[in-house]
């Protein structure tokens, strides 16, 4: 790939104290970066610091989306200003600006489609405990469910080829982190990662306020995700309970009956219900995993289209 526009995506939300020094470092970085703020509905300068700190593009939520619905409308904007590599970064200047060149290259190589950071947590001595074992959980779960060893999934500096952005669909309402790596692997999209440097921040996170509520959002967008993206490996896991109890009550039931003890009828009739529980969520998994193959189709089409009518700027 020869002289990529490169596009550095900035969701933001009150964040008038660091944006300034972010837009400056990534200018350090480079000057040919595009650079494009997200203000996800700040309350205060957020968007004249940007403006005057040199950010070329700045779009607005007239409210507060959050950061997934910031982060996707961020990429498209990105498609179609004509980015060739797009690269989301944080506001809050943990992220050190001046490694966007480690994250663009293995792109511009085309030995990848997308680029994820590691922030080696556990090793981090200014992350508090609960953040720390947070992120170690959602990236191990995130780690199962996905099929990839991605080694941070929490970390949001990461990049992505124009092809990669074209393809992700993002349906969070919370965060995206999690369901890029789900979707990039599905998608059979060329990941790798590199380490990075992570800051301690100055001041509270305007998305991890809460650790226990992230976690509980995070984990419910995983969950939903390994549904949506999975259907036929998840609810097949689920019917595996009821129907390994029920087949072990039944064989209690029998076992029971051929030692001449007939008074074990509750455990055969509990056993009928859990066997038909299972086998209903087998269908279901079946009826699932044909609706995910129309996902695909659709999201096919969607690709070709999103493709015609970015081109238009390229």
């Amino acid at each position: 790939m020869k002289n990529p526009k490169v596009f550095v995506m900035i969701p933001s939300y009150n964040e008038e104290k660091s944006i300034g020094k972010v837009i400056k470092e990534i200018k350090l970085a480079s000057k040919d970066y595009k650079i494009l703020v997200i203000n996800d509905g700040s309350r205060d300068n957020t968007v004249k610091e940007a403006k005057k700190a040199g950010a070329h593009y700045i779009i607005e939520n007239k409210k507060n989306l959050g950061l997934a619905p910031s982060f996707k409308k961020g990429l498209d904007e990105c498609l179609k200003l004509g980015a060739d590599i797009i690269v989301n970064t944080d506001a809050d200047f943990q992220y050190n600006q001046k490694e966007i060149p480690k994250i663009v290259k293995p792109i511009i190589d085309e030995r990848a489609d997308v680029v994820l950071t590691d922030r080696r947590v556990l090793r981090l001595r200014h992350m508090p405990f609960g953040k720390k074992y947070g992120n170690t959980l959602s990236t191990f779960v995130t780690r199962i469910v996905s099929g990839y060893p991605v080694r941070d999934a929490q970390s949001g500096f990461r990049g992505f080829s124009r092809e990669a952005a074209l393809r992700l669909n993002v349906l969070s309402d919370y965060t995206y982190v999690q369901e890029t790596i789900m979707q990039a692997v599905d998608k059979r999209l060329k990941i790798i990662q590199i380490p990075c440097e992570f800051r301690k921040r100055a001041g509270k996170s305007r998305l991890i306020s809460n650790v226990f509520n992230y976690a509980k959002r995070a984990g419910l967008t995983i969950v939903k995700n390994y549904v949506h993206y999975k259907p036929l490996r998840a609810l097949l896991t689920l019917s595996s309970l009821p129907l390994t109890l029920g087949f072990l009550l039944g064989l209690r039931f029998l076992y029971f009956f051929s030692q001449g003890d007939n008074g074990h009828v509750q455990s055969l009739i509990l056993s009928a219900i859990l066997l038909i529980i299972g086998f209903q969520i087998v269908v279901l998994a079946f009826i699932a995993n044909s609706v995910g193959a129309n996902r695909k189709i659709i999201e096919e089409i969607l690709y070709l289209k999103k493709k015609k009518e970015f081109s238009k700027n390229e």
